[in-house]
């Protein structure tokens, strides 16, 4: 038997780090160069199908991609409410929006003590353009104990790995904190 689960997962970070282009990726299986600021928040929707210690879950991830301008927190904070995970996405190209990521978490755990988290490192294909790599975020990664990916929406190098990674956590975490009994 196949448990449905409707989880909302959230893409925060600095604005023009890729997060709608990440999740154009992954939902549709396209991209766009142009760039289209996000005004509030958009949501998608997408659903995967995830097998966790021998039971059957279809998924379907509400995917909130919330305006990466920092001086809305208060309205953030009202978005993140309900959150069963989020990305935190920096630009490898731009060494600013990885230092921003603490504050990124920060604002987010004040909502969610303990949704899951995965760090994305976006642009990886601009290789000649990075300011920073895998090994700085893997080290912030470390420091909070949260995995990372370097990305690449455009030629979609490991999109579609980051969401099943963070739909196996999000499951784990409804199983180990005994949500399913309240449903």
């Amino acid at each position: 038997m196949t448990k449905k689960l409707m989880k909302k997962v959230c893409l925060l970070g600095d604005g023009a780090v890729g997060k709608t282009s990440l999740i154009r990726k992954f939902v549709f299986d396209r991209f766009e160069d142009k760039y289209i600021m996000t005004f509030g928040t958009k949501v998608s929707k997408k659903q995967v199908n995830i097998n966790r210690n021998g039971m059957d879950f279809t998924l379907t991830f509400l995917i909130w991609d919330i305006l990466g301008q920092r001086i809305h927190d208060n309205l953030h904070s009202a978005y993140y409410q309900g959150a069963s995970g989020a990305f935190i996405v920096c630009d490898t190209t731009r060494r600013e929006t990885l230092e921003n990521i603490e504050e990124w978490i920060s604002v987010f755990r004040k909502v969610n003590k303990d949704a899951p988290l995965i760090f994305l490192g976006n642009k990886s294909d601009l290789k000649d353009q990075a300011q920073f790599g895998e090994v700085e975020l893997a080290e912030l990664g470390k420091k909070y104990s949260v995995p990372h990916h370097i990305t690449s929406a455009k030629i979609g190098n490991h999109v579609e790995e980051s969401f099943m990674e963070l739909g196996n956590r999000v499951i784990d975490h409804y199983l180990h904190k005994g949500e399913s009994k309240n449903e």
